[in-house]
């Protein structure tokens, strides 16, 4: 079996990423770190995970394929030795995802710790770029809104049934944020309320721009993309939106079945993709790696609406995660990923 290593257990990726790999028939979880939990048993930081029988260390130990669940900033520094050393790497953070530098200093605030292997990356959302995953040794887990996002957008960008004019509103579960303490996630501030924010401009966006521009002509530049924090655990739910384009839908009802059918044809042969008949809830997908799809058309308005939902910690995080992992050790991409639901 191949051995992986977490660097950063400690957060909720880096814990839901142990869960899954736990069930990895090819792949054992053989070494783990945490920054502030060092020394200690995995079990008595994360009770659920005892099984695995692990110390967090603080540094990896010898590995096939390691994982970052680092936050930005941390991440690259701590991959560029694994990288040069040959090692199949995943960075869960967003060090590696933005192919041009000016855009990472610009959304991040910072120089970009290692900015000769950004045009080594591959950015790892198999549906679109799964060849390249499978030759990578550096690929960028996708962030978790646009995991949501960008499957909701694609077949419509690549068919040309829309305008670039598009809106994104999505709502995300409390576990978006991560573990690290803050007043607008106690449970207080958190409950029976949902609020916007990153109005002025979520670092997500540079992501969905990117990987939407390079389905189309032209650059898609005309996109709000607008977040929420709503008050569950996990679960994204985005509605997507966008005028269509004169001329490349029938009139009338009959444009609500060719849209299905486009998107239907463009996710046939994806494992994890469905094209469902009804609006999706965030339940569906709780612990799985699925994304849902339901797409239609508002006949008033000419506008395309998308729904879109995954579990953030699964495909919008851990399970995206070992998808590309299975894909970069040759192995079938769903190995160690089908699974149901949780409900309710």
């Amino acid at each position: 079996m191949k051995r992986a290593g977490i660097i950063n257990v400690t957060g909720y990726a880096g814990a839901e990423l142990a869960r899954l790999l736990w069930r990895h028939p090819e792949v054992r979880l053989s070494s783990v770190t945490g920054r502030s939990a060092a020394g200690k048993p995995l079990g008595e930081v994360f009770p659920h995970l005892a099984l695995l029988d692990l110390t967090i260390g603080e540094e990896l130990d010898s590995v096939d394929v390691a994982f970052s669940a680092l936050p930005h900033g941390a991440s690259a520094p701590a991959l560029v030795p694994l990288i040069e050393a040959g090692l199949p790497v995943l960075d869960m953070s967003a060090d590696f995802r933005l192919r041009d530098v000016d855009d990472y200093e610009a959304w991040y605030g910072r120089k970009h710790p290692a900015p000769h292997l950004l045009l080594d990356a591959v950015y790892g959302m198999p549906e679109l770029h799964r060849e390249e995953i499978a030759r990578a040794r550096l690929v960028a887990v996708p962030g978790c809104y646009p995991s949501s996002a960008i499957p909701a957008l694609a077949p419509a960008l690549r068919a040309g049934l829309i305008e670039p004019d598009i809106i994104i509103d999505s709502k995300s579960g409390i576990s978006g944020a991560g573990r690290t303490l803050g007043l607008t996630y106690h449970y207080a501030e958190a409950n029976e309320s949902v609020s916007a924010y990153g109005l002025e401009g979520h670092r997500h966006l540079a992501e969905i721009v990117q990987e939407l521009s390079r389905l189309c002509d032209a650059p898609v530049s005309r996109i709000t993309f607008v977040p929420h924090l709503i008050p569950m655990t996990r679960g994204i739910l985005s509605t997507c939106y966008a005028p269509l384009a004169a001329g490349r839908l029938s009139p009338g009802n009959r444009a609500r079945s060719e849209v299905c059918e486009i998107y239907r044809d463009f996710y046939r042969d994806e494992p994890f993709i469905r094209v469902v008949d009804s609006p999706p809830q965030t339940k569906h997908t709780w612990g799985n790696n699925y994304c849902l799809l339901y797409p239609t058309v508002d006949m008033r308005t000419g506008r395309l609406v998308v729904v879109s939902c995954l579990d953030n910690l699964v495909k919008g995080a851990a399970g995206q995660a070992v998808q590309d992992m299975n894909l970069m050790l040759g192995l079938p991409e769903t190995t160690g990923l089908e699974e149901l639901a949780v409900y309710p």
